[in-house]
């Protein structure tokens, strides 16, 4: 069983084009196809109720930190019973996430992802600890390519990863740490002490930061040196038409503190000097208005590009943006029921029609290179996850041979821990017992 570094293990197929894919293969006889069919429809019913249960776990620990809720609690929870539900929550959450077939980035590719530059030019900074737990999974990494222009006029193309799906997961701190910053509660982007779950698609992977809700935005030093240059070279120009005045000036502040006789016999400050000071502060005043009016519109320049940054962190985020807080469960319940039927219906089909018993390396192998061979799809198929499933659905059946009730699983292991699945027939009715006996209501 190889490992891969550059694979996953998600399987870029639905799972209704998976069932006819197998169908497609040629290994089923004719009268086998429709059971194969019937096989799946109740493998994925089974499946689909047994994460519904997941479900209503995240619902229910969810309520108390939901910053959507329209709806008020009958019994407030205490904090003992506040925690508890964080941590069953969280650790539905990532149970469902990995059967998901989602990944969890480490901290050194978050960091990595802070660190580099962002596709959208800016500085940005998050701090981390306004939050009591932050995780982020992802499912579907790629290598793109883009054009960007450099220096206005010239392209050039970037290649980067992108992730094709991302969750992030984020607890704040309570009220009382953002008042010790001297935050104002009321001008922040979120509820303190609550959780705010995000769902997004198609995320560069230095653009990751630009996805959490307290993330703060800057000009980078390209952007400060085009605004600061002009403001410097057009203000000059104004500074040394007002230097001779300056003088004057000076002599003004003199005569007030040591009074006229000083200032005529130090600074000659005749009649026809005094009688032109008023021409040159008036010019000095319309110079120094000049410069005041360049300055704030180098400021209304800047605050101008600023609102263009959040504008495009904005229209990104909105068109990528798939699900929010509660609505997130139902999109990884949904990519775990069909990520784990699909390895199920995959697993069995390839022991079904293969001639021997397979070894679990040994069917891993097999699917991936089906995959290679046929849909020219590289993944890295979770092979343990799919036997362990199969193994646990026990059930009875008639045994064809002796006409007798037994009991088995989907899958089984020899002594040399090569697996067997039951035929089509059989496999059937023991996902049927398992589903008739979900409730036992009338014993």
């Amino acid at each position: 069983m190889a490992s891969y570094k550059n694979r996953e293990p998600f399987i870029p197929y639905r799972r209704t084009d998976i069932i006819e894919l197998c169908i497609e293969d040629g290994q089923l006889s004719a009268d086998d196809v429709p059971k194969f069919r019937q096989f799946c429809h109740i493998l994925s019913a089974y499946y689909h109720f047994k994460l519904h249960n997941a479900l209503e776990t995240l619902k229910d620990n969810f309520a108390p930190f939901d910053p959507d809720a329209d709806t008020r609690p009958r019994v407030s929870p205490t904090s003992s019973q506040l925690h508890d539900m964080q941590s069953n929550l969280l650790q539905t959450f990532e149970q469902v996430l990995q059967r998901a077939n989602y990944q969890p980035l480490n901290q050194a590719d978050l960091q990595q992802a802070f660190e580099e530059e962002s596709l959208i030019p800016l500085n940005t900074k998050v701090d981390f600890d306004d939050f009591d737990k932050a995780i982020i999974y992802y499912r579907g990494q790629q290598e793109t390519t883009t054009t960007i222009k450099q220096f206005f006029v010239k392209k050039t193309e970037l290649t980067f990863d992108m992730y094709e799906r991302v969750v992030m997961f984020l607890k704040f701190k309570d009220a009382a740490h953002f008042e010790a910053k001297n935050e104002k509660l009321d001008q922040l982007p979120f509820v303190p002490g609550k959780i705010y779950i995000f769902l997004y698609k198609n995320i560069p992977k230095f653009d990751l930061e630009l996805l959490f809700p307290n993330i703060e935005v800057s000009m980078t030093l390209k952007d400060r040196i085009l605004f600061g240059v002009p403001a410097v070279g057009a203000a000059v120009p104004i500074a040394l038409r007002a230097l001779p005045s300056f003088g004057l000036i000076f002599g003004i502040i003199l005569l007030l503190v040591w009074g006229p006789s000083f200032m005529t016999e130090s600074l000659d400050a005749t009649d026809d000097k005094v009688r032109n000071f008023y021409p040159v502060l008036t010019g000095l005043l319309m110079a120094l208005v000049a410069l005041g009016g360049f300055a704030f519109k180098q400021y209304t320049n800047y605050k101008n590009k600023r609102i263009k940054f959040q504008k495009e962190v904005t229209d990104t985020l909105f068109f990528r943006n798939l699900e929010n807080n509660g609505g997130v469960f139902h999109g990884i319940i949904n990519a775990a029921e069909e990520e784990e039927t699909k390895e199920m219906i995959l697993a069995y089909y390839h022991l079904l029609t293969s001639p021997q018993p397979l070894r679990n390396d040994q069917l891993d192998d097999q699917i991936e290179q089906w995959f290679a061979d046929k849909f020219e799809v590289k993944l890295d198929f979770d092979v343990r996850k799919a036997l362990e499933n199969l193994s646990e659905l026990e059930g009875e059946y008639l045994d064809p041979q002796t006409q007798s009730s037994r009991r088995d699983c989907l899958a089984t292991t020899d002594e040399a821990g090569a697996y067997t699945v039951l035929p089509l027939p059989q496999a059937k009715t023991v996902i049927d017992h398992v589903w008739d006996n979900l409730f036992n209501y009338n014993l």
